[in-house]
């Protein structure tokens, strides 16, 4: 009986302890509790108004004329820098001083710039193409070493490039290594030189091909009669006479005149007795 008292009393002695501790530190608590909540009221009002701080800059950027792939990329690098500058001031509200936090922040920069080198060398690249500009928002690129990555540039961000290929998917290379590989700026003149071959028989009569090729391109809404225009003979192959000719045209009617123009050279040359003939091997038997 003496057992079960003297351990009830112990037990009550113990709950008085946590209750007089818990009321100790109720206030310490409530503040922590209430700054919590301060935090993640100001972090989502800071959020909010960093949205539209972006926004703004972004649209000032689009009035001020200036190139679209350096406007988004000072977007993101805005946005990137005000998060920082959120975070900052929350932590400091918290009682973190400035020093501990700059030294804090330093190391972390340390230690994260030593784990993340790609991203910044992402950085450092995006800001490379920016500055050297070898492409800009709407040219249509191929990137050499990529697999053949080609398409229209759709976004140059702070780590990344989006492209927009022919067919809608999105390609996403990082900026490091766009600024490290050789970049074909598809549409970077107003004009290209569009150069078609077509290989006739040995049997045709050559003057009467290049006639009929430099009808066509006479004719042709697309070409150039006040760039040079030439067509030639281009070798004579094993089974053909390689037949060309060299034009220029606009950029953004390449591939329509290059379609077209391939069309009417198999009709024009059908219609005159032109034959196009396909791989041929002649075998002489002597007896």
């Amino acid at each position: 009986m003496d057992s079960t008292v003297q351990t009830v009393q112990e037990v009550g002695n113990q709950v008085s302890q946590y209750r007089q501790m818990f009321e100790n530190y109720l206030p310490d608590i409530t503040k922590f509790g209430i700054k919590v909540v301060l935090a993640i009221v100001a972090f989502w009002v800071g959020s909010t108004v960093i949205k539209w701080i972006v926004k703004f800059v972004r649209k000032s950027l689009t009035k001020s004329r200036l190139d679209t792939g350096v406007a988004q990329f000072m977007s993101s690098l805005v946005k990137i820098v005000l998060y920082i500058l959120l975070i900052f001031n929350i932590s400091t509200s918290f009682g973190v001083k400035e020093s501990s936090l700059a030294a804090l922040l330093g190391t972390a920069g340390v230690t994260m710039g030593l784990a993340l080198q790609g991203g910044l060398a992402n950085l450092a690249g995006g800001m490379m193409l920016l500055l050297f500009k070898p492409f800009q928002v709407g040219d249509y690129i191929i990137v050499n070493g990529q697999d053949g990555s080609e398409g229209t540039v759709a976004k140059v961000e702070i780590c990344y490039t989006t492209l927009l290929s022919i067919d809608n998917k999105h390609i996403v290379i990082p900026n490091g290594t766009l600024s490290n590989a050789t970049i074909t700026n598809v549409t970077a003149r107003d004009q290209r030189r569009l150069e078609i071959k077509v290989g006739i028989s040995y049997n045709a009569d050559i003057q009467k091909a290049k006639d009929i090729l430099e009808d066509i391109l006479t004719e042709d809404p697309d070409t150039r009669e006040d760039e040079e225009m030439v067509v030639f003979v281009d070798e004579l192959a094993e089974s053909s006479v390689i037949m060309g000719f060299r034009v220029w045209v606009a950029t953004d009617r390449y591939w329509a005149a290059r379609w077209r123009l391939n069309q009417r050279i198999k009709e024009d040359f059908d219609y005159y007795g032109i034959e196009i003939p396909y791989n041929q091997l002649d075998v002489h038997i002597h007896k």
